[in-house]
């Protein structure tokens, strides 16, 4: 497994301070150009670009022996490389598979089960950017150590996305998991329709990214928790999601979250249902970790900023005999100057804050818990007494 994570807190370990090595979101092409993760070409000199996913690399490609075969610049031991067929669909994709895979299509591009009906004009932009969405989401998911396998009759708890709109009755798809298959409006593709969605709903914050986030965090509930000995310690820390959901959901749209929401939880939506709560936290955790990596890789540095609120400690996670509790805290620590770097940057444009949340003590809980779900195998089972 690609421990992500130990080289992150290692940078963070840093202070932000400026390294010699370029980290691993900003790739160069083989003219010197900086190039990054949804590109396809180079925009200086014309060379085509390629995403590697097995190496997390962006690089340029030189023809290979063959029309359609391809090899990554400084990467000569892969050898031939294919392009994803979806490079010149709408969808718009950058990813390589081995010259000698049995699909024409990447693994980003395999978890699609139904995409956007392409006859309607206004589907080719909105597929475009759910894959983009769904691309970045698939690469932090392999960076992070967890499995990605489509989901098929031969593996029947995999991953799948149905990207849908209206149907011919004029229904509309309901946003959602169940058993490995997210499916997602494709109307969430249109800024305009998702914002008037968001004041709505009385959200702080709704994107393509953070929808896929979160319904990616109920599939991993499954995988990870459900059927595992993390499944007492999920309960003592999210509660009992035995409870009846569509009486939870009834309730929450009748009467809203609780006042003192924030105390314990991420957002009023976790407040819903423990599962909700899970897939609200896992979506923060992907936010926290992709953003603070990124805002590293390009040099971003906080550590100036004057924080008028106190750090979190070993107390404040759900372990806190945690061997590898004090990388967890700089990781948590680190976000939150951030943030609040990013959120003064945003007001200052008359944006709104770029991250529109605060993490209390149980919330950082619960962003441990899922760290060591992610890292860390389950714990043993208790012995049975006789």
């Amino acid at each position: 497994m690609y421990r992500f994570f130990e080289q992150l807190g290692a940078r963070i370990a840093a202070s932000f301070v400026s390294r010699t090595q370029r980290p691993d979101r900003v790739w160069q092409c083989r003219c010197g150009q900086s190039v990054f993760f949804r590109n396809s070409q180079c925009l200086a000199c014309q060379a085509a670009l390629g995403y590697w996913p097995q190496g997390n690399q962006v690089a340029s490609l030189s023809p290979g022996a063959a029309e359609g075969l391809w090899l990554l610049d400084g990467e000569p031991e892969l050898g031939a490389l294919r392009r994803c067929a979806n490079l010149d669909t709408p969808a718009a994709c950058n990813w390589l598979l081995a010259a000698d895979a049995p699909h024409g299509l990447c693994l980003a591009c395999r978890l699609n089960r139904t995409i956007p009906d392409l006859s309607i004009a206004q589907n080719l932009p909105r597929w475009r950017k759910l894959e983009t969405a769904k691309r970045r989401l698939t690469a932090q998911l392999l960076h992070l150590g967890l499995a990605v396998e489509p989901k098929s009759e031969a593996h029947p708890q995999g991953l799948a996305f149905d990207f849908i709109g209206v149907d011919l009755a004029g229904n509309a798809p309901i946003t959602g998991h169940a058993n490995g298959l997210i499916t997602l409006d494709v109307r969430e593709a249109d800024d305009d329709w998702r914002e008037r969605v968001r004041v709505q709903l009385h959200e702080p914050y709704r994107t393509l990214l953070g929808h896929l986030r979160h319904e990616v965090g109920h599939y991993y509930w499954d995988q990870l928790i459900a059927e595992s000995t993390w499944l007492g310690a999920f309960r003592a820390l999210f509660g009992d999601e035995r409870q009846s959901y569509a009486e939870a959901l009834e309730r929450h749209y009748q009467q809203g979250a609780p006042s003192d929401w924030a105390q314990r939880h991420v957002s009023a939506y976790a407040t819903m249902h423990p599962w909700e709560d899970w897939a609200e936290s896992w979506a923060h955790y992907l936010h926290m970790t992709d953003a603070l990596d990124t805002a590293l890789a390009l040099g971003m540095n906080a550590s100036s900023l004057d924080l008028d609120y106190p750090p979190f400690q070993r107390q404040d996670l759900y372990q806190p005999d945690d061997p590898q509790g004090e990388r967890f805290l700089a990781f948590v620590n680190a976000w939150v100057e951030l943030s609040a770097m990013l959120n003064e940057l945003s007001r200052s444009m008359g944006q709104a804050d770029f991250y529109p949340f605060v993490l209390s003590q149980p919330v950082v809980a619960k962003l441990h818990f899922i760290h060591l779900c992610i890292t860390q195998p389950p714990p043993p089972a208790p012995e049975e007494t006789a």
